[in-house]
């Protein structure tokens, strides 16, 4: 099954995967602790917006604590930014999902993320709908087939295996993940590309 892109978020540890059949020269990197989706060297030319973002970000909100920020696309920065300035993630999440809506693309692909903490939600913002929900357990949502959360089975306890599990995934066309996870000493981040 094809559901491209895809967040798995729990209390304690999430996971992004790009899954791509338009566009699968791209690989995950890491710059000054942002993991950011890129094209790969031989990827070949494109103006498409929606190829290269930051997709997971992990901020200190002001009262503390440090929430970890996951999604397919440029509402991860606005996302943070709120956060960093005090909202609670829900209310980031449902008001940056509204604002940008869902990609206006040739499939109105839908945009995905989630937040990793104390506060521990998944949001989607779709043609036909806003779902911003609380979670207690791994739940996934992605841009096709699975565009409602949904529990999920996801066994990954650090950030290795969450991007591990994420990108073995038995979802087809698989290009990348990252892998996101809460520890004593603030979160651990680990990318998988698939080598």
């Amino acid at each position: 099954m094809y559901v491209g892109r895809f967040v798995v978020v729990g209390p304690e540890v999430g996971a992004y995967r790009v899954s791509s059949r338009s566009f699968p020269n791209r690989k995950v990197v890491e710059r000054d602790g942002t993991i950011t989706v890129a094209p790969t060297e031989d990827a070949p030319e494109t103006d498409n917006p929606y190829i290269a973002y930051n997709c997971l970000r992990c901020v200190d909100r002001p009262d503390g604590g440090e929430t970890a920020v996951l999604g397919n696309g440029s509402h991860v920065d606005p996302i943070a930014e709120k956060l960093e300035l005090g909202y609670p993630a829900r209310d980031a999440l449902a008001e940056t999902l509204l604002a940008l809506d869902y990609e206006k693309d040739d499939y109105d692909t839908p945009r995905v993320a989630g937040t990793v903490g104390e506060e521990a939600y998944v949001g989607v913002v779709r043609r036909d709908a806003l779902l911003v929900e609380r979670v207690d357990e791994p739940t996934l949502v992605a841009t096709y087939e699975k565009d409602e959360p949904e529990a999920f089975a996801f066994g990954a306890e650090s950030a290795a295996d969450a991007a591990r599990e994420a990108y073995d995934l038995d979802f087809e066309h698989a290009v990348c993940a990252v892998g996101v996870a809460r520890t004593d000493d603030g979160f651990e981040r680990a990318l998988e590309n698939g080598n």
